[in-house]
């Protein structure tokens, strides 16, 4: 257990520290904005949405390890996928934060956010950005989102 905790930190300190994807993608035509009151974590999601597939996705924050590395997590997940795939994927990730029976595969990296679940006061930063997607794919006006 030590080896899988050693490497949940050093994946979400290098998404934290070289967050994936952080940037407004000068395109986009879905945004969400979220809040989680909580840790102060303040996020933007965007979305290019284009003939159901998500061809860019990008992300601006400000917030903790957990929330920053998870929003970095989240945009190398979708990128690319169509909107149904991704509804797919914050299923599961949805699932795998509940502590309920998920696959992994379609995680990538965002399977090491499976170790918050043991830490509630952080499942709301690791979730937020999760939370925004969610709110982006099922509509394309622009959204604020909130862990309260």
């Amino acid at each position: 257990m030590h080896d899988l905790d050693d490497l949940y930190q050093e994946v979400i300190m290098d998404h934290n520290r070289r967050p994936r994807n952080f940037r407004r993608p000068e395109d986009a035509n879905r945004k969400v904005e979220g809040f989680n009151p909580l840790c102060g974590d303040q996020l933007t999601l965007y979305l290019v949405v284009k003939d159901d597939l998500i061809s860019d996705v990008g992300f601006q924050a400000v917030g903790c390890a957990i929330s920053k590395a998870s929003a970095s997590m989240l945009t190398e997940s979708v990128k690319g996928i169509s909107v149904g795939d991704a509804e797919k994927v914050f299923a599961e990730f949805r699932s795998m934060i509940t502590q309920e029976d998920f696959d992994p595969d379609v995680l990538g990296d965002a399977e090491l956010l499976q170790g918050v679940s043991r830490y509630p006061a952080r499942i709301k930063c690791a979730t937020l950005s999760w939370h925004a997607l969610n709110s982006a794919l099922t509509d394309d006006e622009a959204h604020i989102v909130t862990t309260e």
